[in-house]
């Protein structure tokens, strides 16, 4: 991912040198259960460690690699120039690259899963703490981007910040049925190394060893992991999506913070524009573009083949530092979001009492009539404000059906805005639970 869209923490679990690292972690308590074992000399595990201090050389490995033709050997080539070759003949003893590999793949999914839990719970603080500041400020809710019936800018909040939990959830999920390790040898049947040596680097490493290997990890793990963050993604989008909406110069119900000295247009001096709630649209594509590939990387031949290992070299760094960034974007445009509460009760009384149509409907059909009468009596009032701009509760006042119905204390009992938000306390409860 490019470096404007990155974050240096998520950036450097998948740089060369951290991958490095992790391989020789693997190999080097390899070593050492091996040595338990009385597989391989003491002395032997022990100068491995040698290296742990070192710096590997990227460029050398990719010079060796260069005539090699295998990242791995490459690797190992260059530990021994570290470690010495007589000392280092027996790292990766009954092992193959897959066990290498899939095991460092799966150690930088737990690192990055890491990190990117830690941005779900700054968001949820932001949603929080914004749901609980306008749990009471009035806004109309919409459906199909027409006026429907009030809501308050606090349960909209409230519901993102749910959906964020639940993802939040999805992701620790996501996270545990990913922390495995392999170091079963070719084919994954234990022919040339002990289930014992698998048991001890997965215990260093923080993963769990792997069931059943076929000399690589079974990589439906994999798709339910991109597909985790595909779906996080997509919620992202949601919440962008709502802000560019509220952002509208027609609507201006909410903003993206408009900092000193920014600029909305080269053009236009006037613009104040949601490039970042865009930009997060955008992002969230690209997130999601990786889900496919991984679903892909499911199917392979026989106990193995590599046709997932380009997919996962490029989806693993941009799926994760892509979402790394969005998260944090996220969070830091509703903890600045700027509420307009007057213009919320505007756009509401732009067609005024509009929105109290149902309530009328219902107390009818409670009056005695019928609901397709009720229907038709509520439905040719409101059609005129809509075309006339009038207002609803006095067309009602002047319908003698609807007064000889409901009274007039009836209709103007209907228009109390409190009816739409007594439960919003109820609501809270459920949500945040506290």
């Amino acid at each position: 991912m490019i470096p404007r869209y990155s974050r240096p923490e998520m950036v450097a679990i998948w740089s060369p040198e951290t991958k490095f690292r992790i391989w020789y972690e693997i190999e080097a308590h390899a070593c050492d259960a091996m040595a338990d074992l009385g597989v391989i000399p003491r002395e032997n595990a022990e100068a491995v460690w040698k290296a742990k201090d070192v710096n590997f050389d990227v460029a050398r490995i990719d010079e060796i690699e260069a005539v090699t033709k295998h990242d791995v050997i490459a690797f190992l080539t260059h530990l021994a120039e570290h470690v010495g070759s007589d000392e280092a003949r027996f790292v990766h003893q009954g092992m193959t690259s897959s066990d290498v590999l899939d095991t460092c793949l799966n150690v930088q999914l737990v690192r990055a899963s890491d990190i990117l839990i830690e941005d779900m719970k700054a968001l949820l603080a932001a949603l929080k703490r914004r749901a609980h500041e306008h749990k009471d400020t009035v806004r109309v809710g919409r459906s199909h981007g027409i006026h429907a019936e009030p809501t308050t800018m606090g349960l909209t909040f409230a519901r993102f910040y749910a959906e964020m939990d639940r993802n939040l959830a999805r992701l620790r999920t996501a996270r545990e049925e990913v922390a495995t390790g392999a170091i079963s040898g070719a084919v994954g049947t234990f022919a040339n190394i002990d289930p014992r040596v698998e048991e001890h680097v997965c215990e260093k490493l923080g993963l769990q060893p792997e069931p059943i290997s076929t000399q690589v990890i079974p990589r439906d793990r994999h798709a339910a992991f991109f597909a985790t963050l595909g779906v996080i993604a997509s919620s992202i989008e949601n919440v962008a999506i709502e802000i560019r909406h509220m952002q509208r110069t027609e609507v201006l119900e909410g903003a993206e913070f408009f900092s000193m000295g920014q600029k909305g247009s080269s053009a236009m001096p006037h613009k104040k524009n949601p490039v970042l709630t865009e930009n997060l649209t955008g992002l969230a594509r690209m997130v999601r573009s990786a889900v496919v590939p991984a679903m892909e990387n499911v199917a392979l031949w026989h106990e193995r083949d590599i046709s997932h290992s380009s997919v996962e070299r490029m989806i693993g760094p941009d799926a994760t530092i892509t979402l790394d960034f969005a998260l944090a974007r996220l969070a830091s445009v509703v903890d600045k979001m700027i509420i307009y509460p007057d213009n919320m009760l505007a756009n509401m009384n732009k067609f005024p009492g509009l929105v109290m149509s149902q309530r009328v409907l219902l107390a009818l059909t409670q009056a005695g009539v019928s609901r397709e009468d009720a229907y038709a009596m509520v439905q040719r009032n409101a059609l005129k404000v809509w075309e006339e701009r009038t207002d609803f509760k006095e067309e009602l006042l002047a319908d003698d059906e609807v007064v000889a119905a409901l009274g007039k204390d009836g209709i103007e009992e209907k228009f109390d805005l409190g009816y739409h938000t007594k439960h919003v306390d109820t609501i809270f409860a459920r949500v945040f639970k506290d």
